[in-house]
């Protein structure tokens, strides 16, 4: 699963610009799914399994990562931007970031540390005093190359670190989407829906159209969720832990989770003897908070892989812990329905 997480994370994908990584996964899901694209973008499919439940089962992942987006270009050929989902302004100044369709190499610039104030150095960088460096002589020249409106994407390799750990951009969530893809191509016990959603990042958007329309009785939001595992960082503060595999949520900021299902979990994974966590902190949310409220309500556990430094460039994960995920959600599949 390593290999198809690398190639998901190379591809460029923020919110609300997807094709590319929706027309990857089409390529990799099995010919014996059902699949449809709904107007928003979220690829919706379909699998038999050996059995038709009377409960409907939805699965879901999305395929949009954080970003950037140009908003103006200035008379020195710089371009201004703004952030498209929730990203720390100290993770951009000095990123290599990739600009449009063609891909246009730049660099995020903000003013010299020489010429800041002492009370500007002691203060968080604004993503509104930074800008973007694609080398352009002016703005005649810029213009020939970018326009306002353009996705700007995080320039970044996806290298391993260690023995068990990768480093790459839009591990959130990317990773989710891998565990999706393994699953449709196994047999399944029960015929399921997978959903591959849009616009997470930006407000839960793709998700409130795909739970209408799939209107399941049951989903499991796969995601990725951070980690403050680092020297100095105690108790529930550290959230989750890398190499302590997936993590079962029992609240975010947008969900209370189903308890049943939240016990189902970790009685699965001391059964299967798969390793398994939870998350220490109330903090952040998915599309869970979407899909759980939708129609007549909608029974919703996350199980997410732990991952540090989250929205920037520079994901990490431990692919153990990947490889757990997809074994405890696969154990899910097979139980859910006896709740």
């Amino acid at each position: 699963m390593k290999e198809l997480l690398k190639e998901l994370c190379l591809i460029n994908g923020i919110s609300g610009d997807e094709s590319a990584v929706r027309d990857f996964i089409l390529s990799r899901i099995p010919d014996d799914c059902n699949r449809r694209v709904d107007n928003l973008g979220n690829l919706i499919c379909f699998k038999k399994g050996k059995s038709s439940p009377k409960k409907k089962l939805m699965i879901c992942a999305h395929m949009d990562e954080v970003g950037c987006i140009v908003t103006s270009i200035r008379d020195d050929g710089t371009l201004t931007f703004d952030t498209v989902g929730g990203i720390d302004p100290f993770v951009l100044a000095g990123r290599q970031v990739l600009v449009g369709k063609d891909g246009i190499s730049g660099v995020i610039g903000s003013a010299a540390v020489h010429n800041l104030s002492k009370e500007e150095r002691e203060k968080a960088p604004k993503v509104s005093s930074m800008y973007i460096d694609i080398g352009a002589e002016d703005s005649s020249d810029a213009k020939k190359y970018v326009k306002p409106g353009d996705c700007v994407y995080f320039d970044s390799d996806f290298i391993s670190l260690g023995e068990k750990c990768v480093k790459g951009k839009a591990i959130d969530d990317r990773a989710g989407c891998a565990v999706m893809i393994a699953l449709m191509n196994d047999e399944l016990e029960y015929d399921t829906y997978f959903v591959f959603n849009t616009q997470e990042e930006i407000g839960l958007r793709g998700s409130r159209v795909s739970a209408f329309s799939v209107d399941p009785d049951l989903a499991i939001v796969l995601e990725a969720t951070t980690a403050s595992d680092i020297d100095g960082v105690n108790g529930s503060a550290r959230v989750c832990s890398l190499g302590k595999g997936p993590v079962v949520s029992f609240m975010d900021k947008s969900t209370v989770y189903d308890k049943e299902l939240y016990r189902l979990a970790f009685d699965a994974a001391i059964e299967e003897n798969i390793s398994c966590q939870t998350k220490t902190k109330i903090a952040g949310g998915n599309d869970s908070g979407a899909i759980h409220i939708s129609g007549d309500g909608v029974r919703t556990i996350a199980v997410s892989v732990p991952c540090r430094y989250l929205h920037s460039a520079s994901c990490v994960i431990n692919t153990e812990d990947l490889n757990e995920t997809y074994k405890l959600v696969k154990t899910l599949m097979k139980r859910i329905f006896a709740i």
